[in-house]
């Protein structure tokens, strides 16, 4: 049997088509473990960098066989698939995966640091990843849910429910599985 870890993935874009951006990177998610739970999308005015549109954000929770280094590998590549280009920090960018939160892991290396230096200190990480994982708490015990406050002033919109791949998935089976109940009832009714 596979051990799995909980993980939580904040999602980002605000260059092109960011809807597609984001339901794009929730159907590549999904290939990479078990997709629990999709927040809203919330958007968001940019934190620092050069002058650029607003964000969509979301977190995404996962149950993952990967170890973090290779989430964050696959996290890479998902985003060089939807465009995204390094040229200026905390630039503009097609989409940004962040892991938020491996299970109980605390790791600080080059390029990965878990979990998220930052996530206690913006609400449009807080607010999503609450609103999925309620009771969510960091490696040392911390209940992000008492950190909510200290960022409640930070102007936050939140939209709608991105469509994951997951969410259509069930749809389509649901319409099929429905269409074939009538044509039973039809073919039955009819004879």
């Amino acid at each position: 049997m596979t051990t799995t870890t909980r993980v939580a993935v904040g999602l980002g874009s605000n260059v092109g088509e960011r809807t597609d951006h984001i339901e794009g990177a929730l159907e590549a998610l999904a290939r990479l473990g078990e997709l629990v739970a999709v927040s809203s999308l919330y958007e968001t005015a940019p934190i620092g960098g050069p002058d650029q549109g607003p964000y969509l954000n979301a977190v995404a929770v996962l149950d993952t066989a990967l170890e973090p280094e290779e989430l964050l590998a696959a996290c890479l590549a998902i985003e060089q698939g939807r465009g995204r280009q390094r040229r200026v920090r905390w630039g503009p960018r097609t989409l940004d995966l962040d892991i938020l939160i491996f299970g109980d892991v605390v790791l600080d290396k080059p390029g990965l640091t878990i979990p998220h230096p930052r996530l206690l200190e913006r609400r449009f990480v807080v607010e999503p990843l609450l609103e999925v994982w309620p009771e969510v708490e960091l490696p040392d015990g911390t209940r992000v849910a008492a950190m909510l406050p200290a960022v409640a002033g930070q102007q936050v919109r939140r939209l709608r429910r991105p469509v994951s791949a997951t969410v259509r998935s069930a749809t389509i089976f649901v319409v099929t599985g429905v269409a074939a109940v009538i044509v039973w009832w039809l073919i039955g009714f009819l004879l």
